[in-house]
């Protein structure tokens, strides 16, 4: 197994009113020349959990990190005008919770992170993730 320093969570970057389920981010990642979907985990709007690429195999989510994080997208972090905002449900923050307390269970070590916090040109996941889950570090 994989020796996992991160989890790191990402937003899809798309507005309310558009979707990002784990088939539409892995067709989009497809068309950029990846294998197959970056991140492990995609958290949608209504709280359920897709898996993404398998925990075994090193991540396509953040530059530098890939081998050595999990990385959780939840569907959202645009407003309806584009702009990045926190816009996760609450049904999202709740099994996103729930996610990162089995991922800690698995991963006692493992730091919780934003994509922000690695990459500052970067809004996502527009919320302060750290800080969010600091309870559970």
């Amino acid at each position: 197994m994989r020796m996992i320093l991160f989890i790191i969570i990402h937003c899809s970057a798309v507005r309310p009113s558009q979707r990002s389920t784990a088939k539409d981010i892995d067709r989009w990642h497809r068309e950029r020349g990846w294998d197959m979907i970056g991140y492990h985990y995609v958290v949608r709007r209504d709280g359920s959990i897709e898996r993404g690429r398998p925990l075994e195999m090193a991540g396509a989510h953040c530059r530098n990190h890939n081998s050595h994080s999990v990385g959780i997208c939840y569907e959202g972090g645009l407003d309806a005008d584009g702009r990045p905002a926190d816009t996760r449900m609450e049904a999202q923050k709740e099994s996103l919770r729930k996610l990162l307390l089995r991922l800690k269970g698995e991963y006692p070590t493992a730091r919780i992170m934003g994509h922000h916090d690695f990459d500052r040109m970067k809004e996502c996941p527009c919320f302060d993730a750290e800080h969010e889950y600091e309870d559970i570090q």
